[in-house]
Parts: C-alpha cells; sequence; structure tokens
C-alpha cells in the first residue's frame, strides 16, 4: 500500500488492496486474543477489561520511514503509521452503549491513554480514534471495539477545522466551539443531553440525520488531557446515554474524536501550527448516523442534504429513553 496525495485538495489517500477477514471465531475472545500481542491491558494486573492489540491487517505500519517522493507534479510516501485496535469489553455480546459508567470511564481512559502515547513519536502529526458499529458502517468485526491510527499527515477534516477555528479567534478573540454551546445552550432547541460540564447537541448545520456531538463545556484542546477537576464519569454517562438512544434511531453510524494535532518538532517547538492552538480548538466527539439506505446526504457535487432538521432530531433524541 501507499499514500498519495491529491494536488488540489491536499488530502492524502491509502490506496491498495487489504484482505478481508474470515475467521471462524471472534478474534478477541480467549483463547485467540491471548496469542496476539498486548499493546497495553487495563488493569495491568489480573483479567483484562479493555485491551488494545495490533490491526491484524494495518492501514499503517510503524517501523521505517516515509519514503517520501515526487512522481512528476504529484507526492507520494510510503504508509508510515500506528494501526492498533481497543477491544472495549471482553463480553462479546457487549455493545459500548451497553457497559456502565465505569466501564464506559475505563475506554475513554484507554482512548485518552493511546493518544498520548502516540504523540511521543515525533513522526506522527496527528493521532485518530474512531469506532464504527453496526455492519453498514464498514465495521470489520462484531465484537465491541474502536480503532485508534497515528499518520504522519493531518487528515483534510480536522485541517478544516483547525483552519476555521483559527480565523474565528483571530477575528473575535473566542472559540468558535466555546461559542457554539453558548448559543446551543441559549437556545436550547439542538440540546440533546447534557451531563455536568458536557454537553450532547444536534450540530446547527448537520450533515446527516440525527448527527450529535458531544463536547465539554469548558474549554480544553486535548482530548487526552483533562482539566484539573474534570469528571470523566459524567462524560462516560452522557456518552452512554447518548448511544442508546441513538441505536434506536440508527442500525449504525460512525464516531470520532477530534483532537488538537501534534505540534512538536523534534527541536520541540511548535511544528507549523500558530500559537494560539490551545486557545482556539475545543476537542470533541462527531458522531454520525446511517439512518437511510439510499441517503442523499452527499451528493456527487459534494454538497450535503439532510431531510431532518437538527430542532427536530434532538427533540427526537430527548423524547427516546436513555435507560438500558
Amino acid at each position: 500500500m501507499e499514500l498519495r496525495r491529491d494536488p488540489i485538495t491536499q488530502s492524502w489517500v491509502v490506496l491498495g488492496h487489504r484482505d478481508t477477514h474470515e475467521e471462524a471465531s471472534c478474534p478477541f475472545e480467549r483463547p485467540a486474543i491471548d496469542k496476539q500481542q498486548t499493546i497495553f491491558s487495563w488493569p495491568a494486573e489480573g483479567p483484562w477489561q479493555v485491551r488494545v492489540i495490533p490491526h491484524p491487517d494495518p492501514l499503517y505500519h510503524i517501523e521505517g520511514d516515509a519514503g517520501r517522493q515526487a512522481e512528476g507534479i504529484y507526492d507520494k510516501m510510503r504508509p508510515i503509521g500506528a494501526h492498533e485496535i481497543v477491544v472495549e469489553t471482553p463480553d462479546h455480546n457487549k455493545r459500548l452503549s451497553q457497559l456502565s459508567d465505569e466501564e464506559i470511564e475505563r475506554v475513554l481512559w484507554v482512548w485518552a491513554s493511546r493518544i498520548a502515547d502516540l504523540k511521543k513519536d515525533l513522526r506522527f502529526k496527528y493521532v485518530s480514534v474512531f469506532k464504527n458499529q453496526g455492519e453498514v458502517s464498514g465495521e470489520e468485526w462484531p465484537h465491541a471495539h474502536s480503532e485508534v491510527t497515528g499518520s504522519i499527515f493531518v487528515p483534510r477534516r480536522i485541517k478544516y477545522e483547525l483552519r476555521a477555528a483559527r480565523e474565528w479567534y483571530r477575528e473575535k478573540e473566542r472559540c468558535v466551539f466555546c461559542d457554539i454551546v453558548r448559543q446551543d445552550q441559549k437556545d436550547g432547541k439542538r440540546i440533546v443531553d447534557v451531563q455536568g460540564d458536557y454537553y450532547a447537541l444536534c450540530p446547527y448545520a448537520a450533515r446527516v440525520p440525527y448527527e450529535v456531538w458531544l463536547l465539554p463545556r469548558r474549554h480544553n484542546h486535548l482530548f487526552e488531557q483533562a482539566r484539573p477537576g474534570s469528571n470523566r464519569r459524567q462524560f462516560a454517562a452522557l456518552l452512554g446515554r447518548v448511544l442508546r438512544r441513538l441505536e434506536k434511531l440508527a442500525p449504525a453510524f460512525h464516531l470520532v474524536i477530534h483532537t488538537a494535532p501534534s505540534t512538536r518538532s523534534k527541536k520541540g517547538e511548535l511544528a507549523g501550527y500558530w500559537k494560539t492552538l490551545a486557545d482556539d480548538f475545543h476537542w470533541h466527539i462527531e458522531i454520525l448516523p446511517i439512518v437511510e439506505t439510499k441517503s442523499k446526504s452527499y451528493s456527487i457535487k459534494e454538497t450535503y442534504f439532510n431531510a431532518v432538521l437538527p430542532e427536530q432530531a434532538a427533540e427526537r433524541f430527548r423524547s427516546l429513553d436513555p435507560n438500558p
């Protein structure tokens, strides 16, 4: 496989063949998982509750260097990076939404731990955590799991957010995400749920039906570095309630954590990012449900169409019982 860059959009694309999985049994259950390399396990001693293992057929490979090269006007490089699987529970029959608040908090803690650890590798410019649930989402195994990737480039969507947040801050000297929380808290129409300092809301310009964001009220640009006094258990409770509601509306979804990129070069200086990043960016989780089999949400013109107003979506969310 290799990475190629689109010279127009500047986005990197992984090209190449990946093997399909035809396991007769779940690779995340014992004894199969005991035969695999363990990157991280919680707790460190005794029966594991959350385990991190290498992806069996990774998009990126940790060894070597990028080998950046030109092919005429085009750029390509080797797919150097990290690709890990977070097995969220040893119970094959439980989804993330069915875990207790304490168990979800453990998963959040492992996500944060892996982001922080991979950012120590100065080759990686961005670390992503994402979860595909449901067959139509591209989920590779039915056992509850999520994925972590460390890449030597910043994904295009993140670049868009970073630039927009910088411009907002440059003009207003405020974080655009903090402004969104304040505005939606005031309006109330798009708020799905609240737990302590954490909010779940349907974004004003939702791309797909029932799109929902979760973010802290208090400003923080790093998901992996909680603010003093933060209560991650509250966030775990909120995430669990949102997912349980969502599963009553959609058979599948994509979940992605948006955190600030790695900003340190080998000399310990800011690596091409502006000095206001800690003030203008704000970590959040975006969840995009897959509701329609023939969705018009993304046309060939790259214009989103959403038949459900976010105000209606939030009202529907609130009407659903979040209890198991």
